[in-house]
């Protein structure tokens, strides 16, 4: 066990919590959700200097079947387009839920993701795959798809809406005694990706209002193709693009 405080990663010593980098998700089954918003919602989401850059929304529904350290969960990502003008464009995350301890605390203390808890799922009912977020038991997203009807290329996504791959997250830490800690835009990309498989076709998507997930504050104007796709991949360190605190 290594007792030195300052090559700790995670907490308590004897049992941490959270990997190290890198670790790796293999065969991720995804049903991304795509539709239009108002483009004013989506700069309401976006702590400056960050712009937006598309009126797109990408609800990414995931069942991680077999993940390094973390095993199996579920996790849902809501993105929208951004960028930090001159350095990178990337898909902002404003709201994040899984169904892993170990994966929501390492999502917000290294990436500054904002995870919570909740329960999201992909199903596959007979010809149908549905994709659900389930939080205080209150399906605050619903989105459908037809079951494998035309195949899809994961490009297509990335040129119509935004390159969902590179994640910016904006990271909030406050010291013990209430000053600011850490206040950044961090970025992350994941690596030895392989698609194994992409469908696209027609969608539909419900939001239900709840408090405490309000996806519904991005409503939905207009649905597009969505894409069920599966993948494997590999999480590693990414990088500081905009530190609020830095002494210019």
């Amino acid at each position: 066990m290594n007792k030195d405080p300052l090559k700790a990663w995670s907490t308590p010593l004897a049992a941490p919590l959270e990997p190290a980098f890198p670790f790796s998700y293999r065969d991720v089954e995804v049903l991304t959700l795509v539709y239009r918003t108002h483009p004013e919602a989506v700069r309401r989401q976006l702590p400056a200097p960050l712009e937006p850059v598309s009126d797109m929304v990408l609800i990414h529904l995931y069942n991680m079947r077999d993940v390094d350290y973390l095993g199996p969960y579920g996790e849902c990502n809501v993105m929208v387009g951004a960028e930090l003008p001159g350095k990178i464009i990337g898909g902002y995350s404003p709201f994040l839920f899984l169904n892993s301890d170990a994966g929501l605390a390492q999502g917000r203390t290294v990436h500054g993701q904002p995870k919570k808890w909740g329960n999201p799922r992909v199903e596959i009912r007979g010809d149908l795959i549905v994709g659900i977020l389930e939080r205080n038991g209150i399906d605050v997203v619903t989105g459908t798809m037809g079951y494998k009807r035309q195949r899809g290329d994961i490009a297509d996504l990335k040129r119509d809406a935004f390159d969902f791959a590179v994640n910016l997250n904006f990271k909030v830490i406050q010291h013990i005694d209430g000053r600011m800690a850490i206040c950044q835009i961090t970025s992350r990309a994941l690596t030895d990706v392989q698609i194994h498989e992409c469908w696209r076709g027609p969608c539909t998507v419900e939001l239900r209002p709840h408090v405490l997930a309000p996806l519904h504050q991005l409503p939905v104007i207009e649905t597009m193709d969505a894409y069920y796709w599966r993948a494997s991949f590999s999480l590693v360190a990414g990088t500081i693009v905009h530190d609020y605190l830095e002494r210019s």
